[in-house]
């Protein structure tokens, strides 16, 4: 059975015109029903975005749809984005990073690479560099049997992209956009391509990503340039598609060529491309193998003093790292939302969570900034443990069981999500089979550790990864070598 197609919008320049925007999906939305996602190219934020901004980073107002946008064009306006790696701006707006490829849940794959190009070096922090492009591009082409990406957001345009086709109009696509975005966007071969920063609304035709009769047919790539939002010139925007994810297309379906297709725009610099070997990206490093020490405390409860844990000398109690920029979920911080706030301990709180997938779903977290459960000090682990338990007990008496899922990746600071289910609803094997058959959909390991196990017996500090307890104490464990879906604890 054929997957359902996604319905998809993306814009352009946004500059802090966030009613604008919002307003405008909003309108589309009631006319021609619900999209799945907003994905923002060019400068989301503006010089004069605060007063407007202030209202959705503080939950007065909320994005109609999940919003992803890249990060900044320019120095002003570095500072709304905390995480280079990417993080959750607030609710409903996340900022996807510097560079990568989100996955979402249906398989959608989405590269992206912020800012401009770079015209010294060092690259300024709102710039990509050679080595940005290249990294992202061999986090790809190592893939096995890789054919290309759904979609590329990037805020520039890339040069020459007008080679062979319609006219861009004022825009003189020699001299405008970025070579390494073409370079780009000639090895990881978008079906669609969206970009901005010129102020015009260019519709590329498609182009092919095969030389005709000398390679393998494969899919399209469009372009698409947007203008800015509200423009007073009424160029385009705003632009609605649907599309199927790649990995759930039949390949001659796939590979069918419009009648109005052109050569490909980059096909000179394909010839000339050098066949160096990019260095491995951060994301990307070489697997590291992790052991189960399970003779040791094997039937006994966790020690809560710190000294069984491998180390030679007992820790010393020290205090949580700072956060680099503003963190929402460190108690002392002015962003927390403390009408959130369920109960506070010594070193752990319980607060609901912002838009729960139920009204009882809840976060346990730490009062000082830790960014994982792996980081966390014996005493702080040990109150973790007694609010689990208290939940536990809680959730029974009303007929319910929970599960509790920790994603290391792309966040700053240690959310454990717990969320309840009815008994009669599902088993705790039902929960199990869902995140198992879930993770093999998209290609992930998920896989089951021994219940008395530690997750710091399987992962070390600054290890990304994705972790699942039930209350049985039943476990499931991924370490995250690469993309990882986001939303991915949420969508099981």
């Amino acid at each position: 059975m054929a997957a359902a197609p996604l319905r998809v919008l993306a814009c352009g320049d946004v500059e802090g015109r966030l009613e604008a925007i919002f307003g405008r999906v909003r309108a589309i939305q009631a006319k021609s029903g619900r999209f799945d996602m907003l994905l923002c190219v060019g400068s989301f934020f503006g010089s004069t975005s605060e007063a407007e901004w202030a209202e959705y980073r503080t939950g007065a107002k909320k994005a109609p749809i999940p919003t992803y946008v890249l990060g900044a064009n320019n120095q002003d306006t570095l500072s709304y984005f905390p995480d280079v790696s990417g993080c959750e701006l607030a609710e409903n707006i996340t900022y996807l990073g510097r560079r990568g490829v989100y996955s979402g849940c249906s398989g959608l794959q989405i590269a992206y690479l912020s800012g401009t190009e770079a015209q010294e070096q060092p690259a300024p922090a709102h710039s990509f560099s050679t080595k940005d492009v290249a990294e992202l591009k061999t986090s790809l082409l190592s893939t096995p049997n890789f054919r290309g990406v759904d979609i590329l957001l990037t805020s520039p345009w890339p040069r020459d992209v007008g080679t062979f086709a319609n006219s861009a109009g004022e825009i003189d696509t020699k001299k405008c956009g970025s070579k390494l975005v073409s370079d780009l966007a000639a090895s990881l071969k978008p079906r669609y391509h969206f970009a901005a920063l010129e102020k015009a609304y260019y519709e590329r035709l498609p182009y092919r990503n095969h030389m005709v009769l000398q390679e393998t047919p494969q899919h399209v790539t469009r372009f698409i340039a947007l203008a800015d939002v509200g423009n007073t010139s009424k160029k385009k925007y705003l632009y609605a598609f649907s599309i199927v994810p790649m990995s759930s297309m039949d390949p001659a379906e796939l590979v069918k060529q419009p009648q109005d297709v052109t050569e490909n725009p980059y096909r000179k610099l394909r010839k000339e491309a050098p066949k160096s070997k990019a260095p491995l990206c951060a994301e990307e490093e070489p697997a590291c193998q992790f052991f189960f020490d399970l003779n040791k405390h094997q039937g006994k409860k966790r020690p809560s003093d710190g000294k069984e844990r491998g180390d030679s000398q007992p820790k010393q109690a020290k205090k949580p790292p700072q956060p680099t920029g503003p963190c929402w979920f460190c108690l002392a911080s002015p962003e927390v939302e403390k009408h959130l706030v369920v109960s506070i301990g010594t070193h752990c709180y319980l607060a609901l969570a912002k838009g729960g997938l139920s009204p009882d779903h809840v976060l346990i977290l730490p009062i000082g900034h830790y960014q994982s459960v792996v980081d966390l000090s014996s005493e702080v682990l040990e109150e973790v443990t007694k609010y689990k338990a208290a939940l536990k007990e809680f959730f029974r008496s009303k007929g319910k069981r929970y599960v509790l899922f920790e994603r290391n990746y792309r966040s700053q600071h240690l959310q454990l999500q717990v969320v309840p289910l009815p008994l009669d609803l599902c088993t705790s094997e039902d929960i199990k089979e869902a995140f198992i058959a879930q993770a093999q959909e998209q290609q992930i390991e998920l896989l089951e550790i021994p219940e008395h196990s530690d997750i710091a017996q399987v992962a070390q500090p600054g290890t990304p990864y994705f972790y699942v307890e039930l209350d049985t104490g039943e476990k499931l464990f991924h370490r995250i070598r690469g993309r990882f879906p986001l939303q991915f604890g949420r969508c099981v």
